[in-house]
């Protein structure tokens, strides 16, 4: 009986340590506090064991319990006596002294008589006039790894019993579990002081100055350039400053200024423009050339969305590329980016709003402080809608949806999740809308996209991995068909879908159609050119065939008979490795070169010349099919 209730006082005085995970320090007094407790102990000390520096060390040591009253509280009823040092840790080698000794063989020491045993140092009851008698040392381990050394001095009541051992042996195993968590507690906590300063110097660094807000002011209102408000306005036309103050200009010709702090808008556009990377394609160019296309739909279609819908629309299209990396989500997924291990999906497009959500909680930065609360929140929730549209794997299950709707003449305007599927297409046109630019500025954009493309190619090879054709620099024939591919199966549908729900985006849909076309052109001439090119090889081949036997036979010599049933034995030869070489060599040829279907709408690279080209085209509407499921569509 007495057994079990010493059990149950311990499982009591374990569970106590474990009721409140705190920092290390509190955590060693509990243990030597109960320790002392358990066995009837003058005074207690604990050593944590540092295996960096094979050393053992304390900042609390010798302490020394006095009971109080029984009634009250265990964590209350005892005065603590003990030697905190704020300034100097005690630390000794590991094997030295007692409590050493049992550090390294891992072994209880019970010792009735300190003075005579040879590891005991009696320096310090010399020091300290304190005379000690009996010592209990015992390991503490987690997972059969010594972590600690606890060592109790002077039983109250004569020496330490092997039942103090055996009850301290048990209480041992929730003191390396306390411990241990503790040391946990105590790294995530220095870490997280850490993430502070990184993220207080981070903020520094990516926020804009005072001085670049007050420049900024003195500016005044930009001239602004004619074709602003029109689908098919020139992005490169502008500078990076000039780009900022016109996105400013647009906020305001769209929202009014009344409701929003300028300085406020300044530093947040000139804070979103620095955190935008200095990378070929997904740069500050392409975020304002976004937000320029919500602006016009917006612009010429006035009150299809509410303001807040607009506002949510606007910001959204301005950050919702912040910090990209020039790599797609599944280069982030193989390489197991950090990144990818924080958000398994729509990677880019969480980090992007999270990067949006930083900006507003910059001093200063706050756009929308002026909206209620419930505003607030409203405005907030639609801009993560919309930036997580722009990820392309969500176009194909929001398009599937909308068609069935259109088709079927059921969507609706005062349906709630009906405008949320209509803002993340209108989300997916603006981010597409380099493709329905004019042709110069179309030429422009592939030039800067493909060159993104290629620096993850070549990252990819780097890697050991082979990029696929759109991504290998050394494949540039490849951007033509590429291009076709992405327009007939992501641009066209997407402003075709678009066109039919707000009518006023037609010119998206022409000018696409149009681009699609002079893509096509260029394409076929690529593969004419391949074209070419396997006839001038095959013809090459069978003339080194022809010359090969003419070689083999010109050592006979013979008559003239001799020499005509040559000619016609040379004849039948090459005409048979004629038949072989079309078989074989040409394939080889064309796989070598890569010649692309010019109705291969997918993208894909055919593997065959000549014949092989026709029979691709019976292929291709199937190809289009399969186009939603190519890597080629995540990744503009």
């Amino acid at each position: 009986m007495r057994g079990q209730i010493g059990r149950l006082c311990l499982f009591e005085r374990a569970r106590s340590i474990f009721q409140n995970i705190l920092s290390m320090d509190a955590i060693v007094i509990k243990v030597m506090k109960f320790s002392q407790r358990l066995v009837d102990a003058d005074r207690a000390s604990l050593f944590l064991v540092d295996s960096k520096n094979k050393q053992l060390y304390a900042r609390i040591w010798d302490v020394g319990v006095h009971n109080s009253d029984d009634s009250a509280d265990m964590d209350e009823k005892f005065n603590i006596d003990a030697n905190v040092s704020t300034l100097k840790e005690i630390r000794f080698p590991l094997g030295s002294g007692i409590a050493g000794q049992v550090a390294i063989t891992g072994e209880v020491v019970n010792i009735t008589d300190a003075y005579c045993d040879p590891r005991f140092n009696r320096n310090i009851d010399q020091l300290t006039g304190y005379h000690t008698k009996s010592i209990l040392c015992m390991p503490i381990f987690i997972r059969d790894e010594v972590i600690g050394v606890v060592q109790m001095v002077n039983k109250h009541s004569g020496k330490f019993t092997k039942e103090d051992e055996e009850a301290f042996e048990m209480f041992a195993v929730y003191c390396g579990l306390a411990l241990h968590n503790s040391q946990l507690y105590d790294k995530i906590a220095n870490s997280e002081q850490k993430y502070r300063v990184a993220l207080d110097i981070l903020s520094y660094h990516n926020t804009c100055t005072e001085d670049e807000v007050e420049q900024f002011s003195k500016q005044g209102k930009p001239n602004i350039i004619p074709g602003i408000d029109e689908y098919y306005f020139d992005v490169f036309s502008l500078d990076d400053f000039e780009k900022a103050r016109h996105a400013i200009y647009m906020f305001k010709d769209l929202f009014g200024a009344i409701k929003f702090n300028n300085n406020s808008l300044i530093r947040f556009t000139l804070t979103v423009k620095k955190n935008y990377r200095r990378i070929p394609y997904h740069n500050w160019t392409h975020g304002f050339s976004v937000a320029n296309s919500v602006f016009c739909i917006i612009k010429h279609s006035p009150n299809l969305f509410t303001t807040n819908e607009a506002l949510a629309m606007y910001v959204g299209s301005l950050c919702h590329d912040l910090d990209h990396r020039g790599k797609n989500n599944k280069f982030m997924l193989e390489t197991e980016s950090p990144l990818a291990a924080i958000y398994s999906t729509s990677t880019m497009e969480h980090h992007h709003f999270n990067q949006t959500v930083t900006i507003l909680q910059q001093k200063g930065h706050n756009i929308f402080s002026k909206l209620t609360s419930s505003e607030y929140k409203q405005v907030l929730d639609n801009v993560k809608h919309c930036i997580l549209a722009t990820d392309l794997a969500m176009f194909f299950l929001n398009k599937t949806t909308l068609d069935e709707l259109v088709t079927e003449d059921q969507f609706s305007w005062s349906n709630h999740e009906h405008r949320l599927l209509l803002k993340a297409l209108t989300m997916t046109g603006s981010d597409l809308s380099a493709s329905a630019k004019p042709w110069d500025i179309q030429m422009k954009t592939v030039q800067v996209i493909f060159e993104e493309f290629y620096e993850q190619g070549d990252a990819e090879r780097a890697s050991g991995r082979i990029p696929n054709s759109m991504m290998d620099r050394r494949q540039p024939d490849q951007q033509a068909a590429s291009q076709v591919g992405f327009l007939t199966g992501i641009c066209i549908p997407c402003y075709s879908l678009l066109y039919r729900l707000i009518p006023t985006t037609k010119p998206l849909l022409e000018q696409c159609e149009a681009n699609l076309k002079r893509w096509i052109e260029i394409n076929e001439d690529v593969v004419k050119r391949k074209e070419e090119q396997l006839r001038e090889d095959k013809e090459q081949i069978l003339q080194r065939e022809e010359e090969d036997i003419v070689s083999e036979s010109s050592g006979g010599g013979g008559e003239n008979n001799d020499s005509k049933e040559y000619s016609t034995a040379k004849i039948k030869v090459s005409g048979s490795r004629e038949k072989k070489i079309n078989q074989e060599d040409i394939d080889k040829v064309a796989r070598k070169d890569n010649i692309t279907n010019p109705t291969n709408t997918s993208g894909e690279i055919s593997a065959g010349g000549g014949d092989d080209l026709e029979d691709n085209s019976d292929k291709s509407s199937q190809n289009k099919q399969n186009y939603e499921h190519s890597t080629l569509t995540k990744n503009c």
